[in-house]
């Protein structure tokens, strides 16, 4: 039916409130034709029960509700990573549309976009960025067909994003490498930390996060318990990545330079006319005892690289150490051990992933190379013929 200068159409839809079926008038339309073409798709979506009432909420109107009502099931540092995704790319792209005239080709060349010029200089965005947009938007966008019933379908689920290359994180030192650096960090009051974080393969706000009461010096164990982060310039305490504790064995070195570490801590804040250290006093801390801020060790340990490769005159040179990141220490963690032939599900659990297929994913050319010898051992295994003879179904 034509209504003003637009048409119109009316499908029969069942109420499960009522237990009836009703009409539902839909317009709009420029043509007699789009009108009859969408009539015919909404009555097949009513008669299977999957009809979504006409709705002209934005893009930008949705995600600005979205964001507000799962507010308090993120994470703060996560929550503002979304917010910075949805107010720097997908509002100026997307925030004008209806959210139901979103369709798969629509959210590809919106990737196409942002991937030849979405970047605040005009440059085109990364894979890897494009990913954590497409990441924002599944998730919103599933809301809205199981949460809110705004939609009979997720289009985000079908688009597609530009092909992304595979960086494998790969150790930037070798053992005797990171010995070098330990060694030059314990000279420093934080050098506790970088060993602590090479030896464990824990994130920097899960380290940071420890007290005195999750490290038990005597079975040689800490339990990882949260994070802290700043937002905003607000420090933020919450849970590990995962939202589960977990506990991590340390070696015998690692419980001598812990005790050292609290050592040292008791002799500064004795300077200062305070008690020793406590339970619920941070691992991690400056000379009064106060959680330092999560950029102070990234930073340290840039510094710390610099002045070992520029020693004093009256010092024999060195062999430089290559340019590392705190992360990196979490990599080669991981890596040896891997190589170590450590099963993956062990390693898995140190790391705190979510699951072991995180850590395959992750780190698969290490796995990868450790396979090298697999076709070689079961070669020993067959040629040998003092192994005992074992029938296998």
């Amino acid at each position: 039916m034509k209504r003003g200068a637009t048409w119109s159409y009316v499908v029969n839809v069942y109420d499960p409130k009522t237990g009836t079926s009703k009409p539902t008038w839909v317009g709009g339309f420029e043509t007699a034709e789009e009108a009859k073409t969408e009539r015919d798709k909404a009555r097949v979506k009513a008669r299977e029960g999957n009809y979504v009432r006409r709705n002209r909420i934005t893009v930008a109107a949705y995600l600005d509700d979205w964001i507000a009502v799962h507010a308090a099931e993120i994470k703060p540092r996560t929550l503002d990573s979304y917010r910075g995704v949805i107010d720097r790319y997908i509002v100026p792209h997307l925030g004008k549309m209806p959210l139901q005239d979103v369709r798969p080709a629509t959210i590809t060349r919106f990737y196409m976009e942002l991937r030849s010029k979405g970047g605040r200089t005009g440059h085109g965005l990364s894979p890897r960025t494009i990913d954590y947009v497409h990441a924002v938007l599944r998730r919103a966008f599933r809301d809205a067909v199981v949460v809110e019933e705004l939609l009979s379908n997720n289009p985000v689920e079908r688009a597609k994003r530009p092909r992304r290359e595979v960086h494998e994180p790969k150790a930037v030192w070798d053992k005797t490498q990171l010995r070098r650096f330990l060694a030059h960090a314990a000279e420093h009051r934080l050098g506790a930390f970088y060993h602590l974080a090479a030896y464990t393969g824990a994130r920097r706000g899960e380290l940071l996060y420890l007290r005195w009461s999750a490290v038990d010096l005597d079975k040689r164990e800490l339990t990882i318990r949260g994070s802290t982060a700043f937002v905003k310039g607000e420090r933020i305490q919450g849970s590990t990545k995962t939202g589960h504790s977990r506990v991590i064995s340390i070696d015998q070195t690692t419980t001598q330079v812990l005790k050292r570490h609290r050592d040292m801590q008791d002799a500064e804040r004795h300077q200062l006319g305070m008690g020793p250290t406590q339970a619920d006093d941070f691992l991690f801390a400056n000379e009064a005892g106060e959680q330092i801020h999560p950029d102070t060790v990234t930073w340290l340990m840039s510094k710390l690289i610099t002045s070992y490769n520029a020693p004093a005159k009256d010092d024999p040179p060195a062999e430089p150490l290559p340019k590392a990141r705190l992360h990196d220490l979490r990599h080669l963690h991981a890596t040896m051990l891997l190589l170590a032939k450590v099963p993956v599900h062990v390693v898995s659990a140190r790391l705190g992933h979510r699951d072991p297929a995180i850590t395959l994913r992750v780190y698969a050319h290490v796995i990868s190379d450790r396979a090298v010898n697999v076709a070689d051992a079961f070669e020993r295994v067959v040629e040998d013929n003092n192994a005992p003879e074992q029938q296998y179904r």
